[in-house]
């Protein structure tokens, strides 16, 4: 199969519509940009071996992909709009592209975010989603504005992604839990509607993409003065399903260093507490900002420690 065979078979299928006149088979697409509306920006790359494990189903490499590309626009308040997609295949067979192309044409309909463009080439797997979506002008969430005294609040559930990978690593037979923790891994659930709610609310937000104690340490980084955060380590929120898989001592080290979430980590000055109940989605409270520079674990029986940022680093050292 050709290039542009491939391309018109398996993604050249969005018909033109007010914010997209000209889509895939030109040189560019082109795009009109909603009036009173700043353009958010944001590209992830999945690499087979470094992202995933070598032969994992191609619909699932499709929804990981946008999933986490999009939880970008969550973490910034923002509301998507287009996406564009680079794949470098070792071959083009249709035993991969149609499972792959079919499920990311229905995930991209359930974030309500169109394809219109993109680029393929031969070479080792590897999958690039670069996406777009509009905020108002300043309104966008961004990792500075952190202050002392802020909370420390998170939505959903923290380390399920890392328990699903470990039970894929583990090769654990399917069950009850285990389709839950990889379901949590493989589908991320970009947490949209609540980023674009605490919009005017929220001091500063980010995904958690490196694991709650490294991207935190982002937060505290971009601050404009330094700071340091404290986390109550009880107060974690972990699901049932890696309670019952892990237990809660191998639960809170995901929690806190697993990865790949892609919820959303934001500080919230006390008086805006009464947000977190209008969310969509379920928020904890799970520690506050402090003066004192760095991270510290804050646990049941009084102790106090010092730790460092354990995210995951592509380039260490």
């Amino acid at each position: 199969m050709g290039e542009f065979d491939l391309i018109r078979r398996y993604f050249a299928t969005q018909p033109a519509t007010d914010s997209v006149p000209l889509g895939i088979g030109d040189d560019c697409a082109l795009l009109q940009l909603p009036a009173g509306r700043q353009l958010a920006v944001s590209i992830d790359t999945l690499v087979e071996g470094t992202h995933f494990l070598p032969g994992t189903d191609p619909a699932r490499l499709a929804e990981r992909l946008l999933g986490a590309a999009v939880s970008d626009l969550a973490a910034m308040g923002a509301q998507p709009l287009w996406f564009t997609l680079a794949l470098t295949l070792p071959e083009a067979t249709e035993s991969w592209l149609e499972p792959f192309a079919r499920r990311l044409a229905q995930r991209a309909a359930e974030l309500n975010i169109v394809l219109v463009g993109g680029d393929t080439t031969r070479g080792p797997l590897a999958l690039s989603a670069q996406v777009h979506g509009t905020v108002a002008p300043g309104l966008a969430l961004t990792r500075q504005g952190a202050r002392a005294g802020d909370l420390i609040c998170v939505t959903g559930t923290l380390g399920d992604s890392a328990a699903g990978l470990q039970t894929l690593f583990d090769q654990l037979p399917a069950g009850e839990h285990v389709d839950v923790l990889r379901q949590r891994y493989y589908c991320p659930q970009p947490r949209l509607a609540a980023g674009q709610q605490l919009a005017g609310c929220a001091s500063a937000c980010l995904d958690i993409s490196d694991g709650l104690l490294g991207d935190l340490s982002h937060i505290l980084a971009a601050a404009t003065q330094p700071l340091g955060a404290e986390i109550v380590v009880d107060d974690l929120p972990l699901s049932m399903a890696l309670l019952a898989q892990y237990g809660p001592v191998q639960g809170h080290k995901w929690a806190l260093s697993g990865g790949e979430d892609f919820e959303l980590c934001f500080t919230l000055p006390v008086q805006q507490r009464a947000v977190l109940a209008r969310l969509p989605v379920t928020a904890t409270v799970v520690g506050r900002i402090i003066e004192r520079p760095g991270l510290y674990l804050q646990y049941s029986d009084g102790q106090l420690i010092s730790t460092s940022a354990q995210g995951f680093d592509h380039f260490p050292g």
